[in-house]
């Protein structure tokens, strides 16, 4: 979810961009010298592991890769609203889904979503939920 996180707020924490030849080697990325234990790093231009780890991460998948990663100090508060955020989507995410706010039978009618958010209608959404705690990372 972390990575869903920074993607919506536009904002990548990123405090160094390392560019070049990457080899992911037994399942991990050798970024000794760079990043801290429980660093969070984005690998950006691989074929199998694009996205948002903490490091030492475990289980990617072998495979060397020109691209780059980056080197993230994301907040203590945010790693936390990620985390609730993943447990609201887990909880309501499935009732949320779809294109319908209802549908009735026999005689079938349905009613489609709209935008909006919690408390007038339409769609909801983790994004409309959580937008006023977002919002003071959001990048433009």
């Amino acid at each position: 979810m972390l990575a869903e996180l920074c993607a919506e707020l536009r904002n990548w924490f990123d405090k160094e961009k390392l560019f070049g030849e990457f080899h992911i080697v037994d399942g991990s990325l050798d970024l000794s010298g760079y990043a801290q234990n429980g660093q969070y790093f984005r690998i950006v231009g691989s074929v199998f592991n694009d996205g948002v780890y903490q490091y030492p991460a475990s289980g990617l998948t072998d495979e060397s890769f020109s691209g780059a990663v980056w080197l993230m100090a994301v907040p203590p508060a945010v790693v936390a609203l990620a985390s609730e955020i993943g447990e609201w989507v887990g909880t309501y995410g499935k009732d949320v889904q779809g294109p319908y706010v209802s549908e009735s039978v026999p005689n079938y009618s349905y009613t489609l979503k709209t935008s909006g958010d919690a408390s007038g209608g339409g769609t909801v959404t983790w994004q409309n939920i959580f937008a006023s705690r977002l919002n003071k990372w959001r990048k433009a």
